[in-house]
């Protein structure tokens, strides 16, 4: 945006797709709570300055923490100083400043947000998918990095960031090539508060044992958020991993396990085409050790790409959490891997 341009302020339609509403929304809003913009340009369009549109994206974060939007918008009138004096308070408003309104109970349920199709979800999920739509980044960071400080990360996930993310998947798929830009965003945010979860997470006194687990794509898989949750997870508990990340070639993958000599190998695959139960047999026959001694690793498919028969009798993980469970059950209470028989 150009000096000028700032300068002048912003227009209607522009603010409206700042914040993921419509114009109609937002005159709704100037109407019934005040919250519009104070200049107008020679030709008289109105336009909002930057404090203006900071006044409805005060309302906006707060109405999606759960508050009326006569009290949110009452809340942003009063944040935003010079211009709250001026604009004409709404019939039955006090002068008195309210607190701002807290968060809403974690078990409350609730509807879909910002107009995507959520369902019968968590009200976290209501007000991240809201903020999303917004595209706004400052709120993404704040809400997700709380539900994985109160929930832990495996719930966090599993109710919370899956079905905010699915919810935008299913307006994609049904918008055309709208919505996009929320995705990316969404899962970049997500990305991101999983790599943060330990600056909110209490960590483990000690770690579970040093034989890591080493997680990976398929190769040509490049879904590898859900094997970024995984690694947050277990590094939660304090167990090791190394995370070589998405499409990962064959000669990479079995260097990495040569070389460190893992309890355990988890292999993503999002999509039944990246899925290859010959790959994972010939990671499970890798060996180290002196001979006698020799062990090899666990190996664990996971992900939708893996079908019964597509899993080559290895067993299969359906969720984040069986996952974590199934992993940690390999470490003793001493931190022992256990043997092969245990492995398997």
């Amino acid at each position: 945006m150009s000096d000028a341009t700032e300068a002048a302020g912003l227009t209607t339609g522009a603010v409206a797709r700042r914040l993921g509403v419509s114009p109609t929304t937002l005159r709704s809003w100037d109407r019934r709570y005040g919250l519009g913009p104070t200049e107008r340009s020679q030709g008289r369009h109105r336009r909002w300055s930057p404090q203006d549109v900071a006044m409805v994206e005060e309302m906006c974060r707060l109405a999606t923490a759960g508050a009326p939007p006569a009290e949110a918008a009452r809340v942003a009138r009063l944040r935003y100083g010079e211009g709250a004096s001026s604009r004409p308070a709404p019939a039955g408003s006090s002068g008195s400043p309210p607190s701002a309104p807290p968060l809403p109970d974690d078990a409350r349920r609730g509807g879909a947000g910002g107009g995507l199709p959520l369902g019968d979800v968590r009200q976290e999920c209501r007000g991240l998918a809201r903020a999303a739509v917004r595209l706004d980044t400052p709120e993404l960071e704040s809400r997700l990095l709380h539900a994985v400080g109160e929930h832990g990360l495996t719930t966090a996930w599993e109710e919370v960031m899956v079905p905010t993310l699915r919810a935008v998947g299913r307006k994609w798929e049904s918008s055309g090539d709208r919505y996009v830009e929320v995705e990316h965003l969404l899962s970049w945010q997500i990305s991101t508060a999983l790599r943060r979860a330990p600056l909110v997470l209490p960590r483990a006194a000690e770690p579970v044992g040093s034989e890591p687990v080493v997680l990976a794509c398929a190769p040509g898989e490049q879904h590898s958020l859900p094997l970024e949750a995984l690694d947050a997870a277990l590094d939660e508990l304090g167990v090791p991993t190394r995370m070589l990340g998405a499409t990962v070639p064959v000669e990479a993958l079995l260097a990495c396990v040569r070389r460190t000599g893992p309890a355990a190998v988890v292999l993503w695959a999002q999509t039944r085409s990246a899925a290859s139960a010959p790959l994972a047999r010939h990671v499970a026959d890798l060996q180290w050790g002196p001979a006698g001694a020799r062990r090899g690793p666990f190996v664990l498919p996971a992900g939708p790409g893996w079908d019964r028969r597509g899993a080559g009798g290895f067993p299969r993980c359906a969720s984040l959490r069986e996952a974590v469970r199934t992993l940690r059950g390999l470490y003793g209470t001493d931190g022992a891997v256990g043997g092969p028989a245990e492995r398997g």
